[in-house]
């Protein structure tokens, strides 16, 4: 999809987004290292100082590189006022609280700019590791300079995938797919689904009730490395609607995609261990 902005002005909005995300990874670092109050949101997740404080700095530091663009994060509360914007900011201030606060170093904080429903920036940091993912689109996508190309691989058999244990246990009680092999499971949704891009592992799954700040950067930046996440039905998410929230998603190169997507239907007809 073309953007609004010319590659120059994504250009220059890239790189004023990795030193906003940086100082950010630094804020959370502090937190990660001295220790932050947690506690419990109302539909069970857990929540830090970390996250309130990295979601401010974003929000106030995003919101100044250009006043017309919305705004929405898993912390802050979301209004319709989104929704009057051609132009939206999805973020997730830590995506992997648990991680986060297990010590666990794969908690990342996820900035995609959504132009029409659609990202045309996505960028992910993991600062515990120093790994800055970015594409914009149309341009490929990247981690710290390097060309990030998602795997060839087009058989469930023998497949590497990072997905819920119901998922994964669903997949394996079929006969079809005595080959797969779980990969170790990754909290933070946008890192599970940038390592598919990376080529880390084969594919990524997620259940019921990803959100848009979970998904849109991580989106643009698999399908920039040549794969694609898409929902049950085959389509690519579409995100600043009215509900944030998704169907369950498949993350890997386009054939290898549909055979997952087509496996799972059937585990869920045969068991319904998952859906």
């Amino acid at each position: 999809m073309p953007s609004g902005f010319s590659s120059a002005d994504l250009q220059t909005i890239k790189a004023d987004v990795a030193r906003i995300m940086r100082e950010a990874g630094s804020i959370a670092l502090d937190f990660a290292r001295d220790g932050a109050q947690r506690w419990t949101k109302g539909d069970a997740s857990i929540v830090t100082e970390a996250d309130i404080a990295v979601d401010r700095f974003l929000h106030e530091h995003l919101g100044a590189l250009n006043p017309d663009i919305g705004w929405l994060s898993e912390e802050t509360t979301d209004t319709p006022e989104r929704l009057a914007h051609e132009r939206v900011w999805v973020v997730d201030p830590i995506d992997g609280t648990r991680a986060f606060v297990e010590g666990v170093p794969v908690w990342v904080i996820s900035v995609a700019l959504v132009e029409r429903g659609r990202p045309v920036l996505g960028m992910i940091f993991n600062p515990t590791r120093d790994e800055m993912f970015e594409a914009i689109v149309g341009e490929g996508a990247r981690m710290n300079g390097q060309v990030l190309s998602a795997t060839a691989q087009t058989s469930i058999n023998g497949a590497n995938v990072i997905g819920p244990r119901t998922m994964m246990e669903g997949l394996e009680g079929l006969g079809a797919c005595v080959g797969i092999a779980r990969a170790p499971y990754v909290y933070a949704l946008a890192y599970r689904i940038a390592s598919v891009a990376a080529g880390r592992v084969d594919a990524a799954l997620a259940s019921t009730r990803a959100k848009d700040w979970d998904i849109a950067a991580a989106d643009l930046i698999l399908h920039e490395a040549g794969g694609e996440l898409l929902e049950f039905d085959g389509t690519k998410p579409v995100y600043n609607r009215p509900s944030p929230v998704h169907q369950p998603l498949i993350a890997a190169p386009e054939v290898l995609n549909a055979a997952l997507r087509a496996a799972l239907t059937d585990a869920a007809r045969q068991s319904n261990t998952w859906a």
